[in-house]
């Protein structure tokens, strides 16, 4: 099985580890949404000498791509592609949304509403104001809704919460709730982490599903606005 470097800057919490045959072999995490930068390059070269593993021994880099911080996107894509162009190893871009929902189906056998069946699973990122990043996945994390920027509103699930249960989580959460009170509303309010990379990484590798490290850009799922370029 491979042993891939995983690195997840997308949201408040950036980590990264290393993993061999859906094993972590050691991880590490930094809470500090901008430190993300500064933490990356230092916490690989951390994981390498515990893990005693060298850089050119990794036989992929899996990256969280977005949607997310457009910062930590950077941050964390950029540190990727500068591996694997050095090394010559592949490159593995993660959905954001679709790790959460990763997390999410995994952990939730552990609570009181755990995802079983016909349910969906809807990761939220908070964005600005009522805006979030979302997607909505059944349990074979197959997309119903695709990743979007959508402005939440009191009927912005309706049509799907009439139908069955809809399991909510991530950073947004807290925005929804205050608007949705449908008896199929799940609101679960625990994270994700770098190590629920792991099992997308490693489909993702054995079915050779690599990205062009030429052509590999963020995920913002919305068009990104750089002040320093507006007109004056």
């Amino acid at each position: 099985m491979p042993t891939i470097l995983h690195i997840d800057t997308a949201t408040e919490q950036a980590g990264v580890c290393i993993s061999r045959d859906q094993t972590v072999l050691h991880l590490l995490e930094s809470p500090d949404q901008k430190n993300h930068a500064a933490f990356v390059q230092p916490a690989i070269q951390q994981l390498l000498q515990e893990t005693g593993i060298a850089l050119s021994g990794i036989d992929a880099v899996a990256v969280v791509a977005g949607p997310g911080s457009y910062t930590g996107l950077r941050v964390g894509l950029a540190s990727a592609k500068g591996i694997c162009y050095a090394l010559q190893k592949p490159l593995i871009l993660l959905n954001t949304l679709k790790v959460m929902a990763q997390a999410l189906i995994s952990n939730s056998s552990a609570t009181q509403e755990p995802v079983v069946g016909n349910d969906l699973v809807c990761p939220l990122i908070d964005a600005r104001r009522m805006e979030v990043f979302t997607a909505v996945y059944d349990t074979s994390l197959r997309e119903t809704w695709p990743p979007q920027a959508l402005i939440l509103e009191a009927g912005s699930f309706s049509s799907l919460l009439d139908k069955g249960r809809v399991h909510f989580c991530g950073s947004g959460l807290q925005k929804l709730e205050g608007l949705i009170h449908h008896a199929h509303a799940v609101f679960h309010h625990s994270g994700h982490s770098v190590r629920d990379m792991i099992t997308l990484a490693e489909e993702a590798f054995e079915t050779q599903s690599f990205a062009d490290l030429a052509y590999s850009e963020p995920l913002y799922v919305k068009e990104f606005f750089d002040s320093s370029k507006a007109v004056r």
